[in-house]
């Protein structure tokens, strides 16, 4: 069972290198739960646990205005600010991915890269 467990991690972690490597400039990359736990990321330590709860209070958030405005299911909550971009995509019902990038971020890209790194977290996550 340890064993499952690591291979869980050594999958995630190998999502948050391959989403650096097809967005280099991306600050960083976190898998959460809905709930707010980090699951794997590449923040700094002392950031983490902060920032996994703000992913799944926008993702929240995001949801209940979708649902309510009638924009259907939500897709991404982005959070511009000055100096960049946090962007939250729903990775199953269990999972959050959060990309924080510099304001010259390519969000399209952010977004393709999102849509398949969300299928693998499933994946991955979905496994017993």
């Amino acid at each position: 069972m340890g064993q499952h467990q690591s291979s869980k991690s050594a999958d995630l972690a190998q999502i948050i290198t391959s989403m650096h490597r097809a967005i280099p400039e991306l600050h960083g990359v976190m898998i959460a739960s809905v709930d707010g736990l980090a699951v794997a990321h590449d923040f700094p330590e002392a950031d983490a646990e902060r920032m996994a709860a703000m992913a799944a209070t926008a993702l929240g958030l995001g949801t209940r205005i979708t649902e309510r405005t009638r924009l259907g299911t939500l897709a991404e909550a982005v959070i511009r600010g000055e100096q960049g971009y946090l962007v939250v995509y729903s990775a199953g019902t269990d999972a959050v991915l959060v990309l924080s990038g510099p304001i010259d971020s390519n969000l399209g890209l952010m977004r393709i890269e999102a849509r398949v790194a969300a299928v693998e977290i499933k994946q991955i996550l979905g496994q017993a």
